[in-house]
């Protein structure tokens, strides 16, 4: 599998599936799907670069699952599994539990 090494404060994520099946039970089509916006951390960037020359810790490490912006970040494809490469400010949550 091919690494992608994340720089400064940015994440690669590996996007989880839509769901299949909506709230109510009803099975969901592939044009009904939503675009997804969860992912499971692959890979996390150093930190942002403070003025003071120190990296800022960051918030998610390898293995959250995280929610995103539904536009955010940039696609990737990588050994046929779909990635985002995001900032971490454009991480909205972790998914606890």
């Amino acid at each position: 599998m091919a690494k992608i090494r994340p720089l400064d404060d940015r994440i690669v994520v590996q996007v989880l599936d839509a769901e299949e099946v909506s709230a109510g039970g009803i099975v969901l089509p592939d044009s009904a799907k939503e675009k997804p916006q969860r992912g499971k951390v692959a890979a996390v960037g150093e930190g942002r670069l403070l003025d003071s020359g120190a990296r800022a810790a960051m918030e998610v490490k390898k293995g959250d699952v995280v929610i995103y912006g539904k536009y955010a970040g940039s696609d990737v494809k990588v050994d046929g599994k779909d990635y985002k490469i995001l900032r971490e400010s454009e991480i909205l949550g972790k998914v606890e539990g």
